[in-house]
């Protein structure tokens, strides 16, 4: 499998380089905004990191491009800054995960490997598709229609909105959600939850304030209603 890295720093390039090449994994890299853009599109790797701060496009703007695009690789920010606003614009633009620097090998390796798991976690079960009230979920091409009309979302997102459907009119947790998602070394993180989920409300509802398809359940988790 290939990841691309985008970031101008050359130590970090190197570092990273060692960590995934050990890993197993393919290293390509790009050392500006553009530079990434262009080799996501032609060489379209299995996975993207993107550093925030770089030359010409920031990462958040390089994320934003790639899903307008079409896009659908898992994508992780990389970043110095660790607070949540910085997050919460990472999860807009449509990545799928945050990386603080500094970070361990160990970390880097097991993000990158959940997230190419979970990329496919929907595509054993023995469901090709999913139909609930308006949409059409498709497991094997991960594909969602809305009232018979395709609609874009992120890998997460999609994974996310399977899970639910696939338990729909149960509640599920956030641990559960993180847990089917992400996997469990992630179940910490419950916090990034609502951000996606406010995402796909904006995508699937007819009014995201009001939902009808994903309801929260107070202190208890979400549930995709099927009246």
């Amino acid at each position: 499998m290939r990841i691309l890295l985008a970031d101008d720093e050359p130590s970090i390039q190197v570092l990273v380089k060692e960590i995934l090449e050990e890993g197993g994994y393919e290293f390509l890299s790009a050392g500006d905004g553009r530079e990434a853009v262009k080799i996501a599109l032609e060489e379209n790797p299995d996975l993207i990191i993107l550093d925030v701060m770089m030359p010409f496009m920031d990462g958040f703007r390089v994320c934003r491009s790639l899903r307008d695009q079409g896009l659908t690789t898992p994508i992780i920010i990389l970043s110095a800054k660790g607070d949540i606003v910085d997050k919460s614009i990472g999860f807009e633009a449509g990545a799928d995960d945050y990386l603080v620097k500094p970070f361990n090998a160990d970390e880097l390796l097991m993000r990158v490997q959940a997230h190419l798991r979970r990329s496919t976690r929907f595509e054993k079960s023995q469901v090709s598709v999913i139909r609930v009230r308006n949409l059409e979920i498709d497991l094997s091409r991960h594909r969602l229609q809305v009232n018979g009309i395709e609609v874009s979302v992120t890998p997460k997102e999609f994974l996310i909105l399977a899970c639910l459907a696939h338990h729909k009119g149960e509640i599920v947790t956030r641990e559960q959600l993180i847990k089917d998602v992400w996997g469990e070394e992630f179940i910490c993180e419950t916090s990034s939850v609502a951000v996606f989920i406010r995402k796909l409300r904006e995508k699937i509802e007819d009014d995201p304030s009001h939902p009808t398809c994903i309801k929260t359940v107070k202190n208890s988790g979400y549930i995709f209603a099927v009246d």
